[in-house]
């Protein structure tokens, strides 16, 4: 067992999951740094929500590696799991799961509150996080007063009131329109860049995508290229090209995944690979 690159938040090496009797991850590797916004991307099916479920730890691979922060999710309990997820992770779902008899501020301070925070606290919490995302006039409202959009805002604002060290979104946007989908993900991107979380992204969204500082893509489960994009530190975009055939059977290095950004590195981050 290796320990991860010191700069990679998460890192994951030669992820393998099936899921009755399908492959659902093929020798996935790669890392995420502290801070990043990484898209996985791919068609639906692909696997992007079995990637994000082993990184959060709450799928186990049959074979490989998670780490966070050099700790080994693979090896942990399930108690040890249970709260890691509750204390060092957020997540958002397709759709805003809220427990329909409590109120928009009720619902996003609730994390706090299982969290042993005070009642009173947890509420000013809540509350500056909905003005945050400016929704502060729904803190009183029940989710079936308000809008598919603002359901949503209120999921991701409870996501961030723990003010986790990493958020994973999977597909947060989907049920919205073109225009609320735009400002959701900017809300969330925005928020998250302030406060230096990472974020996990899955989306079969290219607009969704381009929000993101990289994006890795996942085709039958398999990790077929990285791009970089445009994100906060400037970087150009690097256009990965069609799938080469010549990586190990464990699928790309995840040091070359995780590496700093000199010129070496960037051209090894954008470079295809296909892990088989």
């Amino acid at each position: 067992m290796v320990a991860p690159p010191d700069n990679d938040v998460l890192w994951a090496r030669a992820l393998h999951i099936t899921h009755s009797g399908s492959p659902a991850l093929t020798g996935v590797s790669l890392g995420v740094r502290e801070g990043e916004i990484l898209a996985v991307t791919g068609p639906r099916g692909s696997g992007k929500t079995t990637l994000l479920r082993c990184l959060s730890g709450q799928l186990l691979p049959e074979r490989g590696e998670v780490w966070f922060n050099s700790t080994p999710v693979h090896t942990m309990s399930p108690a040890v799991r249970e709260r890691l997820r509750r204390d060092r992770f957020g997540w958002i779902d397709p759709e805003p799961h809220l427990v329909p008899e409590l109120t928009a501020r009720e619902n996003v301070a609730l994390p706090l509150m299982l969290r042993g925070a005070a009642h009173r606290t947890s509420k000013t919490a809540a509350q500056e996080w909905l003005d945050r995302l400016d929704i502060g006039d729904c803190a009183r409202k029940r989710p079936h007063a308000l809008l598919q959009a603002q359901r949503q805002r209120i999921a991701i604002a409870r996501a961030l009131v723990t003010m986790p060290s990493v958020i994973f979104a999977d597909e947060p946007t989907a049920p919205l329109y073109r225009a609320d989908r735009a400002h959701v993900l900017r809300t969330l991107t925005t928020a998250a860049r302030s406060h230096g979380i990472t974020v996990v992204l899955a989306t079969h969204d290219a607009e969704v995508a381009a929000l993101a500082d990289r994006t890795v893509t996942l085709l039958d489960g398999r990790r077929v290229n990285t791009v970089h994009l445009p994100g906060a530190g400037g970087e150009p975009a690097a256009d990965a090209g069609a799938a080469a055939d010549g990586p190990s059977a464990d699928g790309p290095s995840p040091d070359d995944a995780s590496a700093d950004g000199d010129s070496d590195d960037a051209e090894g981050r954008a470079a295809c690979s296909l892990s088989v």
